[in-house]
């Protein structure tokens, strides 16, 4: 149904729609690995690149790898994950291994539960044993993508008044 590609020039167009919609929906760009920030796609593309890579990561992250959700049947982005190969303070505390965000229009179609069973197998690939998923626990669509997935909730804390969960998943 859905495949997870690493971004490439081919993909700009894509993206950068991807990027529009978000932007004018307001949304969260979860998992794109601050594409919000980027109006140049190559720029955005050569970050990603560069921050796959613990010699070449940006001070201040950890490495991670972006994928693109793209629908088989017509090619179509759907949406984004990343998975962080390590965690930092911040990031065990609120943002865990995996980032992702779906289309609005292309919502409750299953997808985001698809890129996190596909994210888990390439967590395992790297090498990971378990990875940890943080969600709002008002997001109550990821909520259920996270244990759908056999997400173990630890605990939930608080951030900037918002009530933050903290999944444990195996690979």
């Amino acid at each position: 149904m859905i495949k997870l590609e690493l971004p490439s020039s081919e993909h700009e167009k894509q993206v950068m729609e991807l990027r529009e919609d978000f932007l004018a929906n307001g949304d969260s760009m979860n998992g794109t690995a601050g594409l919000r920030g980027y109006t140049s796609y190559d720029k955005w593309l050569k970050s990603v690149i560069l921050n796959s890579c613990k010699e070449t990561v940006e001070e201040g992250l950890v490495p991670a790898t972006t994928y693109l959700a793209i629908r088989e049947q017509d090619n179509k982005l759907v949406g984004m994950i990343d998975i962080r190969h390590r965690l930092s303070d911040y990031l065990i505390q609120y943002g865990g291994h995996l980032g992702y965000c779906v289309l609005k229009s292309e919502r409750q179609k299953g997808y985001a539960k698809l890129m996190v069973k596909l994210a888990i197998k390439k967590s395992r690939e790297l090498g990971l044993g378990k990875i940890l998923v943080c969600c709002y626990k008002a997001n109550v669509s990821s909520v259920k993508t996270i244990i759908s997935n056999g997400g173990i909730l630890e605990n939930e804390i608080i951030e900037e008044d918002e009530l933050v969960q903290r999944y444990w998943i195996n690979c």
